[in-house]
């Protein structure tokens, strides 16, 4: 028996056996890189002393296609969604569901009809798999898996670590969450991306709606484009 500090134990049978399931198995970091586009940012930003995962729902980052994506794995959703948005950006496959259903929690939008899905190839570290996902508006994140994936790979949730273990093909991982201050810059930088985006879709609706006027020599007088016959320059 161990004892930690007051009225804290623990024996080195439970600590020889938690250090044995972590050496056969293998830790599946968030990855590295800038992602893609998503959601709003928070108003406060955590202090050094506010890095728990007590009040945090696991967050990390994935790689579809090699690009760098939000996940969010969460036994509250009754089911596995991909953001509409990161299907048209990659121009995944969609796939009609084969029972379609209404949600409305997702968004602010109202109920909506779920009626495609997709599968979504990830990665992260030696971790790769192929998950079945109905497609929905969302704007959390990129993925979010839900209690069928729990299920299907009998992951174990340690309430305190918040890191997530499961088997894949007779190996062992175990997913490790982003901090929370990581969590708020990738809310920041993904918030302003779908600004800026925004931004280049009105300009472009503009620019068609109103095209520029340009001058265009030909011969002795000045034409105009998108005008109606000559135009001679003013002095």
């Amino acid at each position: 028996m161990i004892l930690r500090g007051k009225d804290e134990y623990s024996s080195q049978e439970d600590e020889s056996s938690g250090g044995e399931e972590k050496e056969n198995s293998e830790g599946a970091y968030p990855c590295e890189g800038e992602l893609m586009m998503i959601r709003r940012t928070l108003n406060n930003h955590p202090s050094v002393n506010q890095e728990t995962q007590r009040e945090n729902i696991f967050h990390t980052r994935y790689k579809v296609l090699e690009n760098v994506c939000s996940l969010i794995v969460n036994s509250g959703s009754c089911c596995n969604c991909c953001s509409t948005r990161m299907v048209e950006k990659l121009n995944l496959p969609l796939i009609p569901h084969p029972r379609s259903y209404k949600l409305q929690w997702i968004n602010e939008d109202g109920e909506l009809i779920v009626d495609k899905r997709v599968k979504v190839k990830l990665s992260v570290g030696n971790y790769k798999d192929e998950v079945l996902c109905d497609v929905v508006p969302m704007e959390a994140c990129h993925n979010l898996l839900g209690k069928p994936c729990q299920f299907d790979k009998k992951t174990m949730h340690n309430g305190l670590t918040n890191e997530i273990t499961f088997t894949h093909k007779e190996k062992k991982f175990v997913l490790y969450p982003l901090t929370p201050s990581q969590v708020i810059k990738d809310q920041v930088q993904m918030k302003q991306k779908r600004e800026d985006e925004k931004k280049r879709k009105i300009k472009e609706k503009k620019n068609i709606e109103h095209p520029k006027k340009t001058w265009k020599k030909k011969g002795n007088g000045i034409y105009m484009k998108n005008w109606v016959g000559p135009k001679r320059k003013q002095s």
